[in-house]
C-alpha cells in the first residue's frame, strides 16, 4: 500500500512517500480503506521522538491517528461491522497509521460515520472529540451552571470542547488570537479573551475546570484562575503518577513521570486544586456518542484546510507553524474513486 513514512525521529525528519506491506487484521479488527485522515500535533511529537519511550514504535512508522473509510474486510470476532460500512475512528495507540491507504483497526475502537459529513470532516473529529469526551465528561465531571477555561478556542481541542461544553450547560472561556474571536463565539464560548491584548490570570477568578493545551507557564497561571477543589486536566504534559500507572509504566518510567510532574502537583496543593494529565485513548462507544450529537446538529466539524495525499508532509508542516482554525486534513482517497470492495 502507499504511504508517508518517517525513518528516524527528530524535529528536522520528513516524511517521505513509499510502499508499505498492507496491514496484518487481526480476528477483533476490521480492515478500513482510508479515505481520509485527520493530521494532528500528536504527530508531530510523535515525529520528534517526544514519546518514543511512552510509545515504543518499531521504525519505519506510519503517522496518523485520525481516520474515516469504508470497511473492507472484518475479523472473525467482529460483530458490529461488516464490508461497505462507513467508519471513523482514532486507531489505538499502538497500531497508529492513517497516513496511508488502509488500516487495521480493533473493532472496539471504531465507529460509524456521521450521516452529515463528509469523509473529510468525520476525519476531523475522533482524536480531538475523544479529547474532549475524556477531558470535560470523565475527568472533569463537568456539570449544569459550573465554568470552564478552554485554552486556544480556535485550535482543534478547542473548536470541539467549546461545543460540548456549551452542550453540557458550563459557562465557557477561552482564549484566542483577534482573527479568530468571531469563530470562538460562534461555537458557543461566553468570554473570549484576546491573548495580543489581555492576560487571562487577570480576566478570570474561580474558574471549577481548565482544559490546558498550552505550556508551562500557561499552566501554572492557570492553577491561579481554578476555585479551591477546581481541576486542571492538561493535554500537554506533564504526564503524572497516575497517568504511568494506567500504562503499566516501568519502574524506571514511572520515576521519570513522577519527577517530571512534581512541580506542578506541589503547586497545585498549595492551591487546594487538582492536576491530571491526559492522553486520551481510542473509544468507540464514545464516538458514537459523539456521532449522536454531530448528527443531531449539536457539534459541528471545523475543518481549516484539506491537503491531497501527496501533500501529507506539507499538511503536517501547517499544522506545526500553529495557525490552523479548527482541524487540518488529507484527503487520502478522493470521492470519485472507485471503492474496491
Amino acid at each position: 500500500m502507499k504511504a508517508f513514512i518517517i525513518d528516524r525521529y527528530g524535529s528536522g525528519a520528513r516524511m517521505r512517500a513509499g510502499e508499505m506491506p498492507d496491514p496484518v487484521m487481526r480476528e477483533d479488527e476490521v480492515l478500513v480503506q482510508i479515505h481520509a485522515a485527520g493530521v494532528n500535533v500528536l504527530d508531530s511529537k510523535i515525529r520528534s521522538g517526544e514519546f518514543k519511550r511512552l510509545l515504543p514504535y518499531r521504525l519505519p512508522l506510519v503517522l496518523g491517528n485520525d481516520v474515516a473509510g469504508v470497511v473492507l474486510r472484518v475479523g472473525a470476532r467482529v460483530r458490529r461491522f461488516r464490508p461497505g460500512d462507513e467508519v471513523y475512528a482514532r486507531p489505538d495507540r499502538d497500531r497508529i497509521g492513517t497516513f496511508a491507504e488502509l488500516i487495521s483497526i480493533k473493532e472496539d475502537s471504531v465507529a460509524k460515520r456521521p450521516k452529515n459529513l463528509t469523509m473529510e470532516e468525520a476525519a476531523s473529529i475522533p482524536l480531538v472529540g475523544l479529547t474532549a469526551w475524556q477531558a470535560l465528561i470523565e475527568k472533569a465531571s463537568l456539570k449544569k451552571g459550573q465554568k470552564v477555561f478552554i485554552q486556544a478556542g480556535s485550535g482543534g481541542v478547542g473548536t470541539f470542547s467549546i461545543q460540548l461544553a456549551k452542550h453540557l450547560g458550563a459557562t465557557v472561556a477561552t482564549t484566542t488570537s483577534t482573527d479568530n474571536v468571531n469563530l470562538v463565539r460562534s461555537l458557543g464560548a461566553d468570554i473570549v479573551i484576546d491573548y495580543k491584548k489581555d492576560d487571562f490570570e487577570n480576566v478570570l477568578s474561580d474558574y471549577d475546570v481548565v482544559l490546558h493545551s498550552l505550556d508551562k507557564l500557561t499552566l501554572e497561571k492557570s492553577l491561579r484562575v481554578l476555585k479551591p477543589g477546581g481541576r486542571l486536566i492538561s493535554i500537554s504534559g506533564p504526564p503524572d503518577p497516575d497517568f504511568a500507572r494506567d500504562i503499566g509504566a516501568s519502574w524506571l518510567l514511572n520515576v521519570i513521570m513522577r519527577f517530571l510532574s512534581y512541580g506542578v502537583r506541589a503547586k497545585a496543593k498549595r492551591y487546594r486544586v487538582n492536576y491530571s494529565f491526559l492522553f486520551m485513548r481510542a473509544n468507540g462507544d464514545q464516538l458514537s456518542e459523539i456521532t449522536a450529537l454531530i448528527d443531531a446538529g449539536i457539534i459541528r466539524p471545523v475543518v481549516d484546510r484539506v491537503f491531497p495525499f501527496e501533500s501529507t508532509d506539507e499538511a503536517l508542516a501547517y499544522v506545526e507553524a500553529g495557525r490552523a482554525r479548527g482541524k487540518v486534513v488529507v484527503q487520502v482517497r478522493p470521492p470519485e474513486a472507485k471503492r474496491a470492495l
